[in-house]
């Protein structure tokens, strides 16, 4: 299968800003999209941004004009810029990808996660 791991988390006071990398991992054929999500304490989980291999990129709007995404495809590596942080952006974020994986030979499809990174933004 495909391994995704992510870094970058942490804690940051309001206004402040963090990076957070995803890094996929395996026998990767092709990525299509890759993304992130975030969960904070009672919530569901929810689509933040993701970035697809055509270039299409999708964002929550609650995030839009503060977080940006970026994928590395040579890496296969997808980024988060986070600016203007603020506390209501305070969760678990996840790295998510899916494409196509080498299994015995065979292309097969894949969706994978990654383990998440906590960011919280208090003063």
């Amino acid at each position: 299968q495909v391994q995704l791991v992510e870094s970058g988390g942490g804690l940051v006071q309001p206004g402040g800003s963090l990076r957070l990398s995803c890094a996929a991992s395996g026998r990767i054929g092709s990525i299509n999209a890759m993304g992130w999500y975030r969960q904070a304490p009672g919530k569901q989980r929810e689509l933040v941004a993701a970035a697809s291999s055509d270039g299409s990129i999708n964002y929550v709007d609650s995030v839009k004009g503060r977080f940006t995404i970026s994928r590395e495809n040579a890496k296969n590596t997808v980024y988060l810029q986070m600016n203007s942080l603020k506390p209501e952006d305070t969760a678990v974020y996840y790295c998510n990808a899916d494409g196509l994986y080498w299994n015995g030979g065979i292309l097969a499809v894949f969706n994978s996660w990654g383990q998440g990174t906590q960011v919280t933004v208090s003063s």
